[in-house]
């Protein structure tokens, strides 16, 4: 892996290198280089520098790598941005997050002014179901999908308020399609609610999704209603941010 690596990192500086140059600049045997470029041609990382060329150049895999990194660098720029307007307007924790398998990636975090909060911290992960986050970003899967990502396996409960079987998970997730907006309560942590909505990016995919995060303390069935409207309004302008164009039928 280390030596593939350094394959990749001579083109940083040198737009083509034939598989001789590559094997007296890294000082590898000859049959190793040929092993590591045939493996990094067919995982499309290296390709030829032209037809009938001995050399190679960057293939299109890194190219789609580095874009992906650049987006989710984009996402939590301007997830920040809008969770800080968010935060402004109802003085509440607000998350934006991303769906990492069956668990969420929490990506920006602004916290709630109130001395009485949710604690929580950007990098932490937590089981999808069991979150407001995590249904807004498993809504946007079909139902399949869904069904391979947990398979037969029990759902983990984190409170006794937790989904705890695919039926259920289900039938909640038709409910976050039919509103446009994922709640939950209690099921990730026993004193706090939370609203998130779905987030998409240019091409219209749901690639994150923003919460607001509360204290059952503070949480009834006006501010619930109240932070519906925030959150969806939240989303579609972070949405926006991301190059996400909304019809007019929306």
């Amino acid at each position: 892996m280390e030596r593939a690596f350094d394959v990749l990192e001579l083109f940083l500086d040198i737009e083509e290198l034939s598989a001789p140059e590559i094997t007296a600049k890294l000082g590898l045997p000859r049959t190793t280089v040929h092993e590591l470029v045939g493996t990094l041609s067919e995982r499309g990382y290296l390709m030829p520098a032209g037809r009938g060329s001995n050399k190679f150049r960057l293939g299109v895999r890194g190219f789609q790598l580095g874009s992906a990194y650049a987006e989710r660098l984009d996402l939590a720029r301007e997830g920040q941005l809008v969770a800080e307007e968010i935060a402004e307007r109802c003085q509440e924790t607000v998350h934006v997050g991303v769906r990492e398998g069956a668990e969420v990636l929490y990506v920006a975090k602004v916290d709630s002014s109130h001395p009485v909060r949710m604690v929580s911290a950007v990098g932490r992960r937590l089981p999808a179901h069991c979150t407001a986050v995590g249904k807004a970003l498993l809504a946007a899967l079909p139902r399949a999908e869904v069904d391979e990502l947990y398979g037969n396996r029990k759902l983990k409960a984190m409170t006794e308020h937790s989904i705890a079987t695919r039926k259920e998970l289900r039938a909640e997730l038709d409910r976050v399609l039919e509103t446009g907006v994922a709640r939950e309560y209690c099921e990730s942590n026993e004193a706090v609610a939370c609203v998130a909505a779905p987030v998409r990016d240019r091409t219209g995919d749901v690639v994150a999704a923003i919460s607001i995060a509360v204290p059952i303390l503070r949480w009834n069935e006006e501010t619930e209603a109240a932070l519906r409207d925030l959150i969806a309004e939240g989303a579609l302008t972070l949405s926006e941010r991301l190059g996400h164009v909304v019809s007019a039928g929306r």
